[in-house]
C-alpha cells in the first residue's frame, strides 16, 4: 500500500491505517530508535508510543513525506526517552556522535527558538544536497541515526579509520558553510 493510501486510511480513522503503517515502516523505527537507546524494552516502548503519536497526529497533520514524518516522530521520542534515562549519567555511543557535531553546529539561543532551528534545518538540508552520495549516507547514518562509525565503515566497505577521516572532513565542510551562511561565527 502507497503512503497517501495509508494516510487515507487515517483521515477515515481506519485501525487498518496502524497496521499498513507498522507492516511498511517497523523495522526503520526500531532501527531508528534503537541506534539511540540500545535497550530493547526501551525500544519496544517507544515504538508503541510513535504509533500511538502518528495515530493522533493524523489528522490534522496531512505529511507529505510518510516516511520522514513517522521516521522524525520515532526520532523525537526515543531522544526524549534517551534523555531522560541518562539525565545524570552518559551514553557514550550516541553522546559520542552529538559531541563530534558540537563544534560545527550553532547553538540555539533558546529551546523556543523554532524560527533559528527552522532556518539551521534550512541550511544543513541545502549543505547535505551539496555532498556526494556516499558522504551524505555517511553523515547520515551516523548524525541522525547513530550508527557506529565501525558500522558504517563496514556497511560502506571502507576501514573504520577512513570513515572516522571523511566524517571529520564533512564536519569541517559543514563548519565552512555555515560559516558563510552567516549562521556561526
Amino acid at each position: 500500500m502507497n503512503d497517501h493510501d495509508i494516510i487515507t486510511l487515517f483521515f477515515e480513522r481506519s485501525e487498518q491505517a496502524v497496521a499498513e503503517l507498522i507492516f511498511k515502516y517497523e523495522s526503520d523505527v526500531k532501527s531508528i530508535v534503537f541506534h539511540v537507546l540500545r535497550d530493547e524494552k526501551d525500544v519496544e516502548e517507544c515504538v508503541n508510543d510513535a504509533w500511538l503519536q502518528i495515530w493522533n497526529t493524523i489528522p490534522p497533520a496531512r505529511p507529505d513525506s510518510l516516511c520522514a514524518y513517522v521516521c522524525r516522530i520515532a526520532k523525537n521520542i526515543s531522544l526524549n526517552r534517551y534523555h531522560a534515562n541518562t539525565a545524570k549519567k552518559r551514553n557514550s555511543i550516541y553522546d559520542a556522535a552529538l559531541d563530534e557535531l558540537e563544534n560545527n553546529v550553532p547553538a540555539l539561543a533558546s529551546v523556543e527558538s523554532e524560527y533559528d532551528a527552522k532556518e539551521l534545518t534550512e541550511h544543513l538540508n541545502r549543505f547535505l544536497k551539496k555532498l556526494s552520495y556516499d558522504d551524505r549516507y555517511l553523515f547520515l547514518r551516523r548524525y541522525w541515526f547513530g550508527d557506529a562509525v565501525s558500522e558504517i565503515a563496514e556497511r560502506m566497505h571502507i576501514s573504520t579509520n577512513a570513515a572516522s577521516i571523511r566524517l571529520y572532513r564533512i564536519r569541517r565542510k559543514l563548519q565552512g558553510f555555515l560559516k558563510r551562511e552567516g549562521m556561526m561565527e
